[in-house]
This record gives C-alpha cells, sequence and structure tokens, in this order.
C-alpha cells in the first residue's frame, strides 16, 4: 500500500484558489474576503494542532486520552446544536437536550462498530475510535439541529392551532403530532439524500480518503457503506430524542403548551 506525501508547499499551491476566491469576493463588492480569511486560518490552525494532537494520542493508545477527546468533541457539537437554534430552549436544555442525545447515540453506535464489525485489538484504540466518532457526531449535529430547530420554530408559529386542538381533548402528543413528524423528516433528510447520492452523484469524503491512501476500491466501498448506516442509526437515534425531548420541555404534564419556556427568535 502507497500513498503520495504532500509538502507544505503543496498545500500552499491549494491556497492560490482560496486567494482567487477573495479576489473575486472583492472586485465583485461581496464583502466577504475578511470573512474567507478568518475561515481560512482558522482550518488550518485547529486541523494542524489536532494532527500533532492526534499523532501523540495514537502513540500513547491510552483509553483515558482517548476519552478525553471524544469528550472535547462531545461539548463542542452539543455548542454548535445550541448556536444553530432560531428559537432557543431556556435554561441548561439549550445546551443540554442536543448534547445528551448526541452522546447517547453517537455513543452507542460507536461502541457497537468497534466491538462487533471493526474489532481492532484494543476497542478503545484511537486510531478508529476518534475518527469513527467524528463521522458520526458530526452528522449526527446537523440532524439534530434541524430537527430541533424545525419542532421549535413550528411549536411557536403554529401555537393557536396546537392551543386549540388542546383544548378539544387532544393530548401534547396528538397536537403537535404533524409538528413532530416533520421535525423528524427535516432532521433525516440530509443523511438521506446522502445516501441516495453516494457513488453516482458524489464519492463520500472517507471513501475518497481510503482511496489516496491505497486502499482498494472495493474495501474503500465496505468501510464506506458501513460508516454510513452507522450515521444513519445515530442520527435517526438522535433527531427522534431530540424531538421528543423537546416537545415534552415545552409541554407539562397537564399537557398545556409552555412557549415560555422557549426564546424569542433571534433578530436578523
Amino acid at each position: 500500500m502507497t500513498y503520495i506525501s504532500l509538502s507544505v508547499t503543496d498545500v500552499a499551491i491549494g491556497a492560490i484558489l482560496i486567494v482567487a476566491n477573495g479576489l473575486l469576493s472583492f472586485g465583485l463588492g461581496l464583502k466577504l474576503e475578511r470573512t474567507l480569511v478568518i475561515a481560512t486560518l482558522r482550518m488550518v490552525v485547529q486541523l494542524t494542532l489536532v494532527g500533532y494532537v492526534l499523532t501523540a494520542v495514537f502513540n500513547v493508545a491510552s483509553p483515558w486520552w482517548t476519552g478525553a477527546i471524544a469528550l472535547v468533541m462531545i461539548i463542542f457539537a452539543g455548542y454548535e446544536v445550541a448556536a444553530r437554534q432560531d428559537r432557543r430552549l431556556k435554561g441548561v436544555w439549550s445546551y443540554g437536550l442536543g448534547a445528551t442525545a448526541m452522546t447517547f447515540s453517537s455513543t452507542l453506535v460507536t461502541v457497537l462498530a468497534l466491538t462487533t464489525q471493526i474489532g481492532p485489538d484494543l476497542w478503545y484504540d484511537p486510531q478508529y475510535t476518534i475518527p469513527l466518532l467524528g463521522m458520526i457526531l458530526g452528522n449526527s449535529m446537523t440532524g439534530i439541529a434541524l430537527g430541533l430547530s424545525t419542532l421549535t420554530s413550528g411549536v411557536a408559529r403554529d401555537r393557536v392551532a396546537i392551543e386549540a386542538q388542546l383544548c378539544l381533548g387532544a393530548n401534547r402528543w396528538q397536537a403537535c403530532g404533524q409538528m413532530i413528524r416533520a421535525a423528524i423528516r427535516t432532521g433525516m433528510m440530509p443523511m438521506i439524500n446522502a445516501m441516495a447520492a453516494a457513488g453516482l452523484v458524489s464519492l463520500p469524503g472517507m471513501m475518497t480518503g481510503q482511496i489516496l491512501a491505497g486502499v482498494p476500491p472495493t474495501e474503500a466501498v465496505r468501510y464506506q457503506i458501513l460508516i454510513m448506516f452507522l450515521i444513519v442509526g445515530a442520527t435517526g437515534i438522535g433527531v427522534l430524542m431530540t424531538v421528543f425531548g423537546g416537545l415534552a420541555y415545552l409541554t407539562d404534564s397537564r399537557h398545556r403548551l409552555r412557549l415560555d419556556r422557549l426564546q424569542p427568535a433571534r433578530m436578523g
């Protein structure tokens, strides 16, 4: 197995495309130059640091260091879910609901894969655990954020209709049934679309990386199919937990709508 090593010069040549985009933004008056520069610098610094950290962690192969890296990933993913909401839940639920759902679903699916299908000598081997968890966590984060955003925005928008059904004797699950289904569909749709397009429209990142690293295409395909199954499974579990948990928080035991537990929509 061989792979082509990239030098700093090779990467710098690729940066010419970023410069071209910056010049295009300046020429068209898009005012994206500053944002593009900041995003580029952040990406380079973050990925470079991650590379050194992972190299050290891979050499140690300690369950404690693997767990610490996983915890940091989950903490930042939970923050991203909360930050992507137009209407946030009040209190610790704003952060805790999405983080809890991601922790449970991503950890469950990752451990399942490591102890059954992949089966490294050490199930916590960071060479397998961290990249696998990262892919699952990143994709489930998107689904959970979309599902929760759809739920909170929809409940606030359709408040009158939901309360009318509650007054007519429906419980909170019946009154918000359409909203629940819409939120779950929205959260799951990106991964369903990704599965449908994989192979014919796009070559997923993991498969492309393995092929570039010299792995036979048929082996890379099997890994990619497994990863897609794992991601969809974790996303489904996480979205279900988040949507039902969010609705439970936005209602009470007497099946009353509690929009006082929801922050106002952000302006702009």
